[in-house]
């Protein structure tokens, strides 16, 4: 009864705006999350998250929308570290180099946006502004997020050739290059709207952690792309109404869930290659 009574104090209106923009955020990065983790590109991930946080303080110097400078930076930034190439470990020397630049601009931009004005712009992209959303950012949300998922699962199979043996891939006609840059700049694009969920610190832990639980549970590739969005989704949906029942921010409970998920698994595969 007092779980139902504090239910009732909230904005019905919102709390369904949050479940069902965080239900097609999730699963949009449930299903990018399964080929970054595929593809070794989870710094890539963390980089274009943190990268997000200087598009935004860009965007409100510059008296824009914060969400239009995370939606470009991520998805700039997904091209390049596409078009970079190369090795995972030479990729991510230049990754972490430019990742620190971009950091410091971030820093420097949130000093310019603090001194004249006192919100919470910085805070909620650290951390998350689901529970702040409107009416017109809901409806992209959903619309942006099933065009993603739509386009990521079009181009699952050949992303799968290209992710396990990229060689054979090219040999075989897959435009293995072309498809790399359009998938890091969905995944960019992706990343946006999970900042939106859990916030730039945040936002591997949804990207990558029902991911990479999934991966642990079987090893069919598509099985566990479809078990990395529902899972996400779940970490989801309960990290909510964990909030709404006991007050603390949503995106930490929602990656709590996601990490107990992954310890599920854990714990799960481990028994099993025990006992097989």
């Amino acid at each position: 009864m007092n779980l139902l009574a504090v239910f009732l104090t909230f904005d019905q209106v919102q709390i369904q705006r949050e479940f069902i923009a965080g239900t097609v955020i999730a699963m949009t990065a449930g299903i990018a999350g399964h080929h970054v983790l595929l593809r070794n590109q989870v710094f890539a991930g963390d980089a274009l998250g943190h990268a997000a946080f200087t598009g935004a303080m860009m965007a409100a110097v510059a008296g824009l929308p914060p969400l239009a400078g995370v939606l470009g930076v991520t998805a700039a930034g997904g091209v390049v570290v596409a078009l970079l190439g190369g090795s995972a470990r030479g990729r991510d020397v230049v990754i972490g180099t430019v990742l620190a630049a971009i950091l410091g601009v971030g820093a420097l931009f949130l000093r310019l946006y603090t001194t004249t004005s006192h919100d919470d712009t910085g805070t909620a992209v650290l951390y998350g502004s689901i529970r702040s959303l409107s009416a017109d950012q809901t409806a992209m949300a959903v619309v942006g997020g099933l065009g993603i998922s739509a386009a990521l699962l079009a181009m699952a199979r050949p992303l799968l050739f290209a992710s396990i043996d990229d060689q054979v891939a090219a040999a075989r006609g897959v435009p293995v290059r072309t498809l790399g840059v359009l998938f890091m700049l969905l995944t960019g694009i992706a990343i946006a709207g999970t900042v939106v969920a859990v916030g730039a610190v945040l936002l591997l832990g949804l990207l990558v952690t029902p991911a990479a639980a999934a991966q642990r549970l079987t090893a069919r590739p598509y099985v566990a792309l479809a078990l990395s969005a529902v899972l996400a989704v779940l970490a989801t949906w309960t990290g909510l109404g964990l909030s709404i029942a006991v007050g603390w921010p949503p995106s930490v409970l929602i990656i709590g869930v996601a990490i107990l998920f992954y310890a599920l698994a854990l714990v799960s595969s481990v028994r099993v290659r025990r006992f097989a």
